[in-house]
């Protein structure tokens, strides 16, 4: 849904409809501020630092985050539009402490270092689409194929175990796509306010390429995507169902497009946390 700076729309809906109020639209936004999310609990120590993984197309700048000690699945994480930044690597943080060796991925690396949101979640949209249009589904699959490999060679990631990947807004196709690259590699696969570009009607699209793994979904849905696709949910069911492959997917009622990342101007803490909660559920399950 990133194709135009919808945002103040967006409030004014959820206003209107009394989903959230202007205050729960990001009282502490700015340039990289974001809301504090819950700590975790029985939360391990972690091991924290910026990396540079190699390419085909050049050198990616990104964030990992792992267990202090011993191994643990890996995560693949695909920010959305706004790029790596303090909030998604206070996501990464909390999804490592909960035991998962992560890497958070700045995605416009061949373009631009992190940051590449110049204000952060605040930054308007229509200067960030080049970034966004630079990439496409051969970008995704190489990216997904290098960042999986690299992972791979870090000691901190069991080898034993399926690897899982989430994507927000934009990071919800090369998720998708990262199942369909790495087939043998990802066992979950979890997509944010996807926005509408899971189920195109294009031979590539990601849920075609995605039905091709053997990982299992999560895809949580936001409630204005839905308005303007209402018949998406419906093609992913279907999709996932004749591949035989399980996938939990739910409209998440009065979230608006973009409500996970804590620096959102349309965070909502209640669905992002029950996101969050199924998020874990998916990977305990499919991750071992």
């Amino acid at each position: 849904m990133c194709d135009q700076d919808h945002f103040e729309q967006d409030l004014q809906e959820g206003e209107a409809r009394g989903w959230v109020t202007r205050k729960q639209f990001g009282v502490m936004l700015g340039a990289g501020v974001a809301m504090v999310l819950p700590k975790v609990a029985n939360a391990v120590a972690v091991t924290e630092s910026d990396v540079n993984v190699t390419t085909p197309d050049g050198t990616a700048d990104c964030y990992f985050v792992h267990p202090a000690s011993g191994t643990a699945p890996g995560v693949l994480v695909w920010p959305d539009i706004f790029g790596l930044r303090p909030a998604f690597r206070q996501m990464g943080k909390r999804l490592a402490e909960s035991g998962y060796s992560v890497l958070v991925v700045n995605p416009f690396y061949r373009t631009k270092k992190a940051p590449t949101s110049d204000q952060g979640s605040a930054t308007p949209i229509p200067q960030l689409m080049p970034l966004a249009q630079s990439l496409n589904e051969t970008t995704h699959v190489t990216d997904a194929k290098a960042f999986i490999g690299w992972l791979d060679q870090q000691s901190s990631v069991a080898k034993n175990r399926k690897i899982g990947t989430q994507g927000y807004c934009m990071g919800g196709p090369m998720a998708f796509r990262t199942a369909y690259a790495v087939p043998g590699r990802v066992g979950a696969v979890a997509s944010f306010h996807g926005g509408n570009g899971l189920a195109t009607d294009k031979p590539d699209s990601p849920h075609l390429e995605a039905a091709k793994s053997k990982a299992q979904f999560l895809i949580a849905i936001a409630s204005n995507d839905d308005m303007q696709q209402p018949n998406e949910k419906d093609v992913l069911k279907d999709t996932f169902a004749k591949a035989k492959l399980h996938a939990e997917i739910e409209v998440y009622t009065g979230a608006l497009h973009g409500w996970c990342p804590p620096d959102s101007r349309v965070y909502n803490e209640a669905s992002a946390e029950k996101a969050w909660g199924r998020l874990l559920a998916l990977y305990g399950k499919a991750l071992g």
